[in-house]
């Protein structure tokens, strides 16, 4: 294509609100920048220089074709975290699942086509903690001519959420690797890049600031990309209505505070309707296990009315105490999914695989690891700490290349205990690189039971390529007898990502409707880093409709 007709289409592409295009062309030029944040200045990971990366606009069916040029010294991939990826598994990014990541020097053209989607999504690299900067937002319009199932807003904003570490932090998780320790948490919350006002820092400045104007209504596409933090979102005096989370529509409610785990998006509606000042737009962590350190930074920002003087006083807000579980759970408990002619919600009413899964930490041996006394912490999914290939998943399934993993990863856990009471004796883990196979169309029900050795956690685990209804959630140990009883298969919230409850438990249930390699695992990175993590392998169904696409030419290599 010529450059100037891929220029047209690009900027063409980027007016979404006149255009619409049926193709849409990016270029990511993965960088470093130097950024100085909390006074100092460190080099980062960017895309094309920016941090939070660009923010990727297209519309429901359009395609999306995004060549990723890696100019930096790690390896890269990028994930399109939550896009469906029909069929297209090559393009959706985790490192050594379903591709090799790009070698330093060497591009790769993400090409997939948004199916039966709209909404906020986000975008960031699945490799090592190069997360923690290359991140960014994923805009997903109607098509034209469809409105929202809610009055349209005045203006729209992107609200990225994220963390701060004034270290480099691939240092930072490979230090906690060779002691066997937890890694530093970070130093610092933001808001569109930006932690606000920081004592003792004056180069930090005010942070990012939303204008508005009197009577107005705002959009907000809450984005948390932090990497090992949910955090709550409020704002100073104002009420938000929450109409959106992980690119699906729900039955619209008010709350002042919304909670949004790594990996999650929320979208909320706010009106102007308050008198002429600043308000403080404030983002806080929520983490109610006492024993695990988080960074009690809280990330500020301003929503400015127009015709009020930057000298003008901020109405400030409090934010919930770190341990506001009934806060947390009250917003939880409020989504439900929109269930509309329009907007059906598809839930599998009966099931043909029933999965139970016990997600948590553990201990194993580690000679070399001298901070933990020869011993170092684990996670797994039943008991299974994930080994990572060293040959893309997906292109060994493809390809048929034995020895790369095993179909074997066990649909219950190896013993029975009492999870979120008194840990077993022994705390070790087994290591292996398991799937576990799914028949095409067949439908699935994975209920994610918390284990409480070392702690219980809340853990956010985000299932890649496919959506799914969260039908039941509880504390304590899931009971198959009762707790079903309970399910909601008429309006359950659908989602990718989903907080397992510390000390509890959650119930999802999908449709194995897209064939390929789909990575799940905890969207906290050190908990990934640590091995709570798994794939499903869907077979292919009849036919090539229902059968995954070839492999590009420009698949990088391992």
């Amino acid at each position: 294509m010529e450059l100037w007709v891929r220029v047209f289409i690009l900027v063409a592409c980027l007016l979404p609100a006149v255009v619409q295009c049926k193709v849409r062309h990016y270029q990511f030029n993965v960088v470093m920048k130097n950024t100085t944040r909390l006074c100092s200045t460190k080099s980062i990971v960017t895309v094309n220089g920016k941090f939070p990366g660009p923010t990727i606009y297209a519309r429901e069916d359009d395609t999306v074709l995004i060549r990723v040029i890696n100019r930096v010294k790690y390896n890269v991939s990028i994930h399109w975290h939550g896009v469906r990826q029909l069929r297209t598994g090559w393009a959706d990014g985790p490192a050594y699942i379903t591709q090799c990541p790009i070698q330093p020097g060497h591009s790769y053209v993400y090409n997939f086509t948004i199916t039966g989607q709209r909404g906020t999504l986000l975008w960031h690299a699945h490799i090592l903690w190069l997360r923690a900067t290359l991140h960014g937002a994923l805009v997903i319009l109607p098509k034209l001519g469809v409105p929202y199932p809610f009055p349209k807003p005045d203006h729209e904003a992107v609200v990225v959420l994220g963390e701060w570490w004034k270290s480099d932090t691939e240092a930072v998780i490979n230090e906690a690797l060779k002691s066997g320790l937890a890694p530093n948490v970070s130093d610092a919350h933001t808001i569109n890049g930006h932690p606000g006002p920081v004592s003792n820092c004056p180069s930090t400045g005010g942070g990012f600031t939303l204008n508005v104007s009197p009577g107005k209504t705002y959009m907000l596409r809450l984005i948390n990309a932090a990497l090992n933090e949910e955090l709550f979102f409020k704002i100073a005096g104002h009420k938000l209505t929450v109409v959106e989370v992980d690119a699906t529509y729900v039955k619209p409610f008010k709350t002042d505070t919304v909670l949004i785990a790594p990996g999650q998006t929320t979208n909320v509606i706010v009106v102007a309707d308050q008198g002429a000042g600043k308000y403080m737009l404030a983002a806080s962590p929520f983490l109610d296990t006492p024993i695990v350190a988080v960074d009690n930074m809280t990330a500020t920002a301003t929503l400015h009315y127009s015709g009020t003087l930057a000298s003008s006083p901020t109405t400030f807000t409090s934010t919930p105490a770190r341990n506001a579980t009934p806060v947390a759970n009250n917003f939880v408990n409020s989504l439900r999914s929109l269930n509309s002619k329009k907007y059906p919600a598809k839930v599998p009413q009966k099931v043909d695989h029933s999965l139970f899964f016990t997600v948590g930490l553990g201990i194993n041996p580690c000679p070399s690891c001298k901070a933990g006394n020869g011993s170092r912490a684990v996670a797994s999914i039943n008991n299974v700490t994930f080994v990572m290939p060293t040959i893309a998943l997906l292109q060994a399934h493809v390809l048929k290349i034995k020895g790369v993993f095993t179909t074997d990863f066990p649909a219950n856990p190896p013993f029975a205990f009492n999870y979120t009471g008194t840990p077993p004796a022994n705390l070790a883990t087994t290591t292996g690189t398991k799937v576990y196979k799914l028949p095409y169309n067949s439908t699935v029900q994975v209920v994610l039971q918390d284990t409480g050795i070392i702690a219980p956690e809340n853990h956010p685990v985000h299932l890649h390529g496919f959506n799914f209804f969260a039908v039941g959630r509880g504390l304590g140990n899931f009971n198959p007898k009762t707790d079903p009883k309970n399910f909601n298969l008429i309006d359950p919230v659908e989602r990718n990502t989903i907080g397992v409850p510390s000390g509890g438990w959650v119930a999802i249930r999908f449709l194995a409707d897209n064939p390929g390699v789909w990575f799940m695992h905890c969207h906290l990175e050190v908990h990934t880093t640590w091995g709570l993590k798994m794939a499903f392998l869907v077979e292919n169904g009849n036919g090539p409709n229902e059968s995954i696409l070839p492999p590009p030419k420009d698949l990088p290599k391992c």
